[in-house]
């Protein structure tokens, strides 16, 4: 396992680094989205270490358009044609830098979930919360959202089990492959993923 310091210590190091190194690709894109739908970011809770909630941040690539009776629309009819392209350049997810350097996340970690799923997990499925989420991981590398939930699952466990400093930088580059070949962005006909409803 990482030692505590030493894996905080890259993370701010890494934060850090990727505000400076993505400044104007963020600004530019914070500026396109304001023109187009008014802000540019979109915050939301998700779970962290131990299941505590934190907000975190993303580029939005979503409309809030509702249906007559005030329903959200489907994540499909919602997204547009530049967040469709910030999806699958992974670029939305530059802001979760900021994340990354307030100790909410890490530069790798299982991916942060909806603060509803955690009620839903078996115990082998908890696992996953006894470290920090991170910006990527060892599920996103290896299928990201292709594969299916009790998949991801069993790869964040492997993760959390075999923690270590070599692993996090193999994971960390292979991400930069997979950004640039823009893999696994979504599961078979949906914009994302499916809703996680607890399957074991």
């Amino acid at each position: 396992m990482i030692h505590a310091s030493v894996k905080r210590a890259m993370d701010i190091a890494g934060g850090f680094l990727g505000l400076v190194l993505f400044s104007p690709v963020m600004l530019w894109i914070a500026l396109k989205l304001r023109s187009e739908m008014g802000r540019a970011l979109f915050a939301q809770e998700r779970a962290g270490m131990d299941g505590r909630s934190f907000r975190l941040c993303k580029f939005r690539s979503m409309t809030d358009e509702r249906d007559e009776r005030g329903n959200i629309l489907p994540d499909e009819a919602r997204i547009t044609n530049f967040g469709r392209w910030l999806r699958s350049t992974s670029l939305d997810e530059l802001p979760q830098f900021w994340n990354v350097l307030k100790g909410d996340m890490s530069l790798v970690g299982p991916r942060p979930l909806l603060m509803d799923y955690v009620p839903l997990y078996s115990d082998a499925q908890r696992a996953r919360l006894s470290v920090k989420p991170g910006i990527t991981g060892w599920a996103q590398i290896n299928g990201r959202n292709s594969i299916s939930w009790p998949e991801k699952f069993a790869l964040d466990a492997w993760y959390v089990e075999h923690e270590s400093l070599i692993l996090d930088m193999r994971i960390i580059l292979i991400t930069i492959k997979k950004a640039l070949k823009r893999e696994g962005i979504s599961a078979a006909g949906e914009a994302t993923m499916p809703r996680f409803t607890g399957e074991r």
